[in-house]
Order: C-alpha cells, then structure tokens, then sequence
C-alpha cells in the first residue's frame, strides 16, 4: 500500500486517516467483506490496520508528516521519491531511507539484520499487530493440541473432574459438589447428567462428554436427543475429545425447540485456555497505545 497511500496525498492537502482509508479501499477496489474483515484479535479491521501501518512507516521514512491527531500530508521527499519514478516502494526501498535506517535503529536492528525476513513476512502475514495476533493463534492452537493429548491420555475419573470443574467455572451447576453429585458416569469412557444453567436453577441443561477417539455419529446424537426428552430438558451439551460426524452436525439443526450445542475435542481445549483449566500464565505481554486526551490542553 506504501506507493497508492503516497500518489493519494501527492496534493499537498491534509488528509485525515479515514478518508486515506476509503480512498485506498476504493483504489484497490476492496470488497465490503474485506472491509469489515477482522484482525485475529476482533479489535480492528484488518485492511484498516494496514493502511494505518502504512501511514506509520512512510511517516518514519520520511516520505509523509503528521500533522495533527489523525492527519498526513506529503512531504517533499516523499513528492521527490515520486518524481524520481521508483519502481517499487517497499520495505526495502525504506531502508535506505536515512530517517528509516534511524528509526530502526533504535530497536536494535542493523541495516542488513533480517532485510529478506521482515519483507517476506510483512508480505505474509500483514502488520506488526497482525503478525502478533498470527503469533498468539498459533501457540494457542499447539496449547490447544497438547491439553487434548493430555486429557486422552488420563483416567476417566480425571475426565469426569475436568468436566465438572470446566462446567462450575463456566458458570454452570452451582459448585463443584453440586455438580459432581448430579454429573455422573455413563459406563462407555464418559459422563451425563443434568446440571443447572444458573446458579439459581432457573433452567437445566443434560450435559453429555465421551472420551473417544472415533469420531461421535449421528446415532450418538440422536440418543442424546431422547435423553433430553427423558429428562424433561430442552437445552442439551455433548463434548467429545474426538469430533462429530456431518451427519451428527446436520441432525442437531433439526431438532425444534430443543437447543443442542457440539463440542469438539479441541473446543473443550479452548474452553479449559479461557477458564485456566490445566494451564498457567507464563508471560505477559502489556500492549499500550497513545491516550491522545491526556495532551490535550
């Protein structure tokens, strides 16, 4: 984006970040559901975190100033930088801008330090936030992959706890007593039983978890259903370490006023991340931003 964000402001007018970012997405002619693509985070739209990077780095090149909270105008080496015709202007053309050399720099990186690798990967992976985002999905999903490998390899009395604790943690059941008492074994690797959706008890949900390998079917499904039914219960949760069947996945679209949900094995693995069920915080990273009211005057 770094050569149409610089021939967009080649006027010499001052223009705000949101106009830069309509007219970049006009240019490139983007679609409305690339616009409204997220980040992994979910916190900024991807193509408006580039171009909002892209201000960044041609701003620290040199090549654009900020004028004001938001606003950039060209500057003259970036109208020489277009005069000259350059053929491409890329990260490695803006190192060998001095003013981006400096700005490097500061962190520590030499101007031959990893000159091919931070091109290859802000053309793969985008922006220093999307590649932090990349980063944190990736390690999740290995986290991910490790917890489920733990919990296949456990007892079922194990199973049966983790279940339970993971239910009281999410805000099911009461507490864990309460729910061990009403979440019992099935007789097949798993657990069933009916626990509360509240603290309160205003509404129960038939929980069912099976520590397979295999797969989970539609038949497995639909015995759940009826068991449902049995019990008088209208909202139904089957977790499995395996997966299910897309026959099994079709069969809960139809079944009326009753809800049922599907968890996979590597859903219960992010589920147990979130409410710290077998993991630990090793680091973490704060990341601040500018608070630009705090230098208003």
């Amino acid at each position: 984006m770094f050569q149409p964000t610089l021939k967009l402001l080649s006027d010499n007018e001052i223009w705000p970040n949101t106009r830069i970012v309509a007219e970049i997405a006009s240019s490139m002619r983007v679609t409305p559901e690339e616009l409204e693509e997220l980040l992994p985070s979910g916190r900024q739209p991807k193509f408006t975190n580039r171009v909002y990077w892209t201000l960044v780095h041609l701003t620290k090149a040199g090549l654009l100033e900020r004028i004001g909270r938001g606003q950039y105008r060209i500057t003259e080496l970036g109208h020489n930088t277009l005069t000259q015709q350059v053929s491409r202007i890329d990260l490695r053309y803006l190192k060998t801008l001095d003013k981006y050399k400096e700005w490097q720099n500061q962190f520590g990186a030499g101007e031959d330090e990893g000159e091919t690798t931070d091109t290859q990967v802000t053309t793969e992976l985008g922006t220093p936030q999307e590649r932090m985002d990349h980063g944190y999905t990736q390690f999740r999903a290995a986290l991910a992959d490790e917890i489920l490998s733990k919990v296949k390899s456990c007892s079922p009395r194990f199973f049966e706890r983790l279940v339970v604790e993971l239910l009281v943690k999410m805000g099911y059941g009461g507490s864990v007593d309460e729910t061990a008492r009403v979440v019992g074994k099935s007789g097949d690797g798993g657990i069933d039983g009916i626990i509360k959706e509240d603290k309160l008890g205003l509404d129960i949900i038939y929980v069912q978890a099976k520590r397979w390998e295999n797969p989970v079917g539609a038949k497995e499904v639909r015995d759940f259903s009826g068991s449902l039914d049995y019990h008088g219960a209208k909202k139904g949760v089957f977790i499995t370490t395996s997966d299910f069947t897309k026959d099994a996945r079709e069969y809960v679209t139809r079944t009326g006023e009753k809800k049922i949900v599907l968890l996979t094995g590597f859903e219960l693995a992010q589920l147990m991340i979130d409410h710290d069920i077998g993991v630990s915080t090793v680091t973490t990273y704060s990341i601040k931003r500018i608070d630009s009211d705090y230098f208003e005057e």
